[in-house]
């Protein structure tokens, strides 16, 4: 049944019953965007190598959420339909392109909810535009706190390693903690499945510095936030410590949940996902 319901809703999306592509031309690059239903408005922000499709309409969550909200999803630039620079420079402004999208929706305030990446981008505009937001929910992030020079060293040699077309660094720090570590036949076959560009990939890995934020910053943070993380993912304690920074922040984790969206049990076609997210809004 849910193989069904995903099928019908690509095909809807491909007849263009559920939205129709958009373009914003944000600070030096052109940025793909649809919007579905009417509402309160709620701006979703997919993670690295995610795109509008893979990310919010093959889970479920955009037309659902759509049903009652006036949603907007983008692709981030270096991904989907969006320019993709490969000038590291380019991506110190992929934060900024959300609020741009939003000035030029003429929407003061959404509601946000930010998977992976995304969820990073959404805490670093909480600490920069929280006058913007009524609520957020973070699906399976923390906020990228790390300055030191071996935090570069690791995200360069990541580039170089995505340029050679191998997401080793991806792969690796998103794998199930209950199923065993991929080894590098798994890694080379499931680096062939990204879709994208991968060397403006590799840029934004560069770029890593724009999207930092201190212990400080996020503390002070007064928007309503929810964090979703799944039970099997990596990233679960790193939500969990932010929790200890950030005694504001609810956190929700979602049992046998992981990381990859396109894994069978990833967080984004949970239905405690969705649930968390109508919650939250709701409230």
């Amino acid at each position: 049944m849910v193989s069904i319901w995903r099928i019908l809703i690509l095909a809807l999306w491909v007849s263009g019953a559920l939205a129709q592509d958009r373009y914003l031309d944000a600070n030096g690059a052109r940025i793909r965007y649809v919007e579905h239903g009417a509402g309160a408005p709620v701006v979703l922000v997919h993670g690295f190598t995610g795109s509008i499709e893979r990310s919010w309409v093959d889970t479920g969550v955009l037309p659902s959420l759509g049903r009652d909200h006036r949603v907007i999803a983008l692709d981030l630039r270096g991904h989907g339909k969006s320019d993709a620079p490969h000038e590291p420079a380019a991506y110190e402004h992929i934060a900024q392109d959300v609020i741009a999208l939003m000035d030029h929706l003429r929407i003061p305030r959404a509601h946000i909810v930010g998977y992976s990446l995304g969820g990073i981008i959404a805490l670093k505009l909480l600490t920069t535009h929280p006058q913007r937001f009524m609520s957020a929910v973070i699906g399976a992030a923390a906020y990228r706190r790390s300055r030191s020079e071996r935090a570069d060293r690791e995200a360069e040699l990541a580039a170089r390693e995505i340029e050679a077309g191998i997401y080793r660094a991806l792969i690796v720090s998103t794998a199930p903690t209950d199923e065993p570590p991929p080894d590098e036949r798994a890694i080379a076959e499931r680096s062939r499945d990204i879709p994208g560009d991968r060397f403006a990939h590799a840029a934004m890995m560069r770029a890593r510095r724009a999207l930092l934020v201190t212990d400080a910053e996020i503390a002070k943070v007064m928007v309503p936030t929810l964090a979703v993380v799944g039970a099997a993912d990596p990233q679960m304690p790193r939500v969990k410590a932010m929790q200890a920074v950030w005694p504001g922040l609810a956190v929700e984790v979602v049992p046998g949940a992981t990381h990859p969206t396109m894994h069978p049990r990833g967080l984004p076609r949970r239905p405690e996902f969705l649930a968390a997210i109508r919650r939250w809004i709701a409230k």
